[in-house]
């Protein structure tokens, strides 16, 4: 009997490394061919591709549009899953894939019209933007040709690889829209809401200026003074118990809502007086969502134009052919979001000529759903509480898109970016750009409507201005400041009279600007390491006073608070691994908004409305309330503040209890934020998780802080530089080259990234090499 036993054992694991065998062979058949040479009809001299030993691509060419096939080669050998996820998202085209699973993303996505606007600028771009688009193309689509076999994520799916045309790199800018300015027209929808059921003073009160602002030129918004608004009974509330039962901490909050998620970043820069070499000195980490493969792709360009040699290293977005953040070692250039006003919602009456479109949303096995929009004059019509308004967004716009940031790769100093601005097409930033003579300056690059009095809340048809077909060309700019530094975080950047002009599209808070600026006046001189620690700062100076809150709420019971008390007394003021104390906080803070404004969300929500878009808003008008501590504002399960402000910790402890279980050390912020960057088919095959995902990081840096991070958000690249110095410039990510799990490449950098080291932005050793040639060459 031991014998069949031992017999079916040993048959079980030699069919389990034969399944293994199998699959890895069929895995094995799609890895792309980094060595070799070739031949194309798409090029006019021959094309080098090489890798570095973390897999960074380095093209050389004699032609801009030849590096552009050749980058388009390397991003199609690496990339291409990702690029066809990207396009399909911003036209709308994923049920194809996915089937009807996907069909509410995609008819989100088909009010837009993307994949229809696309087609119309590709054909009023110059000739040579459609050449050098088709060089790219090429260049894709040759790249996976040589590949022979379709990846993975084609296989699972069943799904056929579809050629990339020009028009998909502009699809591909269309997808950093959507990621990036969807919450300013989200956020209006909210005003909209807000205002219709409670009145501008309510509105007022909850979007107040805070005193965390930080503009270059040191203005402050006018502060609130209207004082607090009553907050009317709701119908469905009841007279609850004046005490709250400690066993149903559950219910002590009557809606729990998150902030909208931020898409913000970090730069800032010092002119060549606070710098050791008299180059300027610039950093830029950009906040994204993480996945596997991540976001960009290292690389570095090497071609000649006009005569003239051009090199420029940086991250490029798969399926677009263009450094978006990099350096020539001339200038340097990076960018945060800008969050000005790109966008406004249309109140239409019946007098406003409406009319319908069907969109074809393909289905697997040619199938097919109808898809009716309706649109008008202003743009896509949306009912909101049952009126009709249609979105004018800067995005729908023929100025939205253009291939005009290529012509950073030619500039030789700040003056020739600023100009260059204006005319860019992409998602409006913030700009940031040094160069090697010392300079430094700021200002707002990308697509701005040119009319002239933004709105958060709607506008009437009467009143919309024909200046919205025009690009803004005058925009506020700032060179050389006196102190030599220059910061953005999101927040507001422009001076409060510009505020006036350019409005509010969804601004971060403030608290993190204002901690980069204040970090960047703690020194007079700097070196790539000093940037390198700022990016890593941190420190939880916006939660101090929430500290001291909370540590007043638990010394009134110091005999059941004990342990708690010691962690956040202990909690080191900073979003580090090891504190528990500073999850505490975190939490309480939440759970205090949660309570204070649950009786608004809940309101809200009955006619699909949410304080999400307005929740980083809050932090004056919750503070005003715990204050003065009016009795309207009080949860109905309370009869008094502090029994809220009691019942806020009750109901933090609850939480982290249910999710992290009830050992406090399991709450230590590591372990509460820890970095989980999956690749979207482990989410919903968690067998390939260990295969296909980065390692668990434990959690370092949170929100409101220069180090953001959340458990599959944060900086995705850290990118420092002084042109003319590149061999001390920093460049890493937190993931590989590579989206196929059996490449070298496919984690390579990730460790660096995690462990803060200082990766270098210049290609090192170089591997692997492709020669292509022109035919007949």
């Amino acid at each position: 009997m031991f014998k069949v036993i031992k017999r079916l054992l040993l048959l079980v694991v030699v069919l389990g490394l034969a399944g293994t065998a199998v699959v890895y062979g069929v895995l094995s058949l799609s890895l792309p061919a980094l060595d070799g040479k070739g031949h194309s009809e798409a090029i006019n001299e021959s094309v080098i591709i090489s890798r570095d030993v973390l897999g960074q691509a380095v093209i050389k060419a004699q032609s801009h549009n030849d590096a552009a096939y050749g980058l388009g080669y390397a991003h199609g050998q690496d990339r291409f899953f990702q690029m066809d996820l990207l396009r399909r998202n911003a036209a709308g085209e994923l049920s194809e894939i996915f089937g009807k699973a996907a069909l509410a993303l995609d008819k989100k996505m088909r009010f837009h019209q993307l994949r229809k606007r696309s087609q119309v600028i590709l054909k009023n771009l110059p000739e040579s933007d459609k050449q050098l688009l088709k060089s790219y193309a090429q260049g894709v689509n040759e790249g996976l040709l040589q590949i022979g076999y379709s990846s993975f994520e084609y296989l699972l799916t069943g799904a056929q690889q579809r050629p990339w045309q020009s028009e998909d790199s502009l699809l591909i800018i269309f997808s950093m829209y959507l990621d990036l300015q969807s919450a300013t027209f989200e956020r209006d929808q909210a005003l909209i809401q807000i205002e219709q059921q409670y009145g501008k003073h309510m509105l007022k009160f909850l979007t107040q200026p805070s005193q965390y602002q930080a503009a270059l030129d040191g203005s402050q918004l006018a502060p609130y003074s209207a004082g607090i608004p009553k907050l009317p009974i709701l119908k469905q509330q009841t007279q609850q118990s004046s005490t709250v039962q400690s066993s149903t901490p559950a219910m002590y909050a009557f809606n729990s809502f998150a902030a909208s998620q931020e898409r913000g970043s970090n730069n800032w820069a010092v002119t060549g007086a606070l710098t050791t070499t008299g180059s300027a000195m610039l950093s830029d980490d950009m906040h994204l969502a993480m996945a596997v493969p991540v976001i960009w792709y290292k690389a570095q360009l090497n071609y000649v134009h006009n005569n003239v040699k051009t090199q420029v290293t940086g991250v490029s977005l798969p399926g677009a052919p263009a450094i978006v953040v990099g350096t020539n070692n001339h200038i340097a250039w990076g960018f945060t979001n800008g969050y000005i006003d790109t966008a406004d919602w249309v109140a239409l009456t019946s007098n406003n000529k409406t009319w319908q479109v069907d969109e074809q949303i393909a289905l697997p096995n040619n199938e097919a759903e109808t898809y009716t929009l309706t649109l008008s004059e202003y743009g896509t019509v949306k009912y909101i509480n049952g009126q009709a308004y249609a979105l004018s967004w800067a995005a729908h716009q023929s100025y939205a898109v253009n291939m005009q940031l290529l012509q950073l790769e030619q500039a030789t100093e700040v003056d020739d970016a600023l100009a260059i601005a204006s005319d860019v097409g992409i998602p409006v930033q913030n700009l940031i750009v040094v160069d090697s003579q010392g300079s430094a300056a700021w200002k707002l690059m990308g697509g701005i409507p040119g009319r002239k009095t933004p709105s958060e809340l709607s506008v009437k048809s009467t009143d919309y201005s024909p200046l919205w077909l025009q690009n803004e060309a005058q925009r506020p700019v700032v060179k050389n400041p006196v102190s030599g530094r220059i910061w953005t975080a999101n927040s507001r950047v422009v001076s409060a009279q510009d505020n006036e002009r350019f409005g509010n599209g969804g601004y971060s808070l403030g608290a993190r600007a204002t901690q980069v600026r204040d970090r960047l006046f703690e020194k007079q001189k700097f070196v790539e390491d000093d940037f390198y620690q700022l990016q890593l700062d941190n420190q939880a100076r916006f939660l101090i006073p929430w500290h001291a809150l909370l540590l007043k709420q638990l010394k009134a019971d110091e005999g059941n608070n004990a342990a708690y008390i010691s962690a956040v007394e202990n909690w080191q003021q900073c979003a580090c691994a090891s504190s528990v104390g500073y999850t505490l906080v975190k939490h309480y803070r939440d759970e205090v908004i949660n309570i204070t404004f649950s009786t608004l969300q809940q309101s809200l929500s009955e006619k699909n409305g949410t304080l999400s878009y307005v929740r980083r808003d809050l932090e004056p008008a919750v503070w005003q309330l715990i204050n003065a501590q009016p009795s309207s504002w009080l949860n109905p399960q309370f009869s008094t503040w502090e029994q809220q402000l009691q019942g806020a910790f009750s109901q933090t402890i609850a939480k982290l209890s249910t999710q992290y279980g009830n050992n406090i050390q399991g709450w230590q912020w590591g372990k509460v934020n820890e970095l989980v960057i999956e690749h979207p088919f482990a989410k919903q095959i968690p067998i390939l998780a260990r295969f296909l995902n980065m390692p668990k990081t434990p959690g370092f840096g949170d929100s409101y802080m220069p180090a953001v991070q959340g458990r599959s958000f944060g900086a995705s690249q850290r990118f420092i530089v002084q042109p003319g110095h590149l061999e001390n410039a920093i460049l890493t990510v937190p993931g590989g080259q590579s989206g196929h799990p059996l490449s070298n490449f496919y984690r390579a950098g990730f460790s660096q990234y995690i462990n803060a080291e200082n990766t270098p932005l210049l290609p090192q050793a170089l591997v692997h090499q492709i020669i292509i040639s022109p035919k007949g060459k």
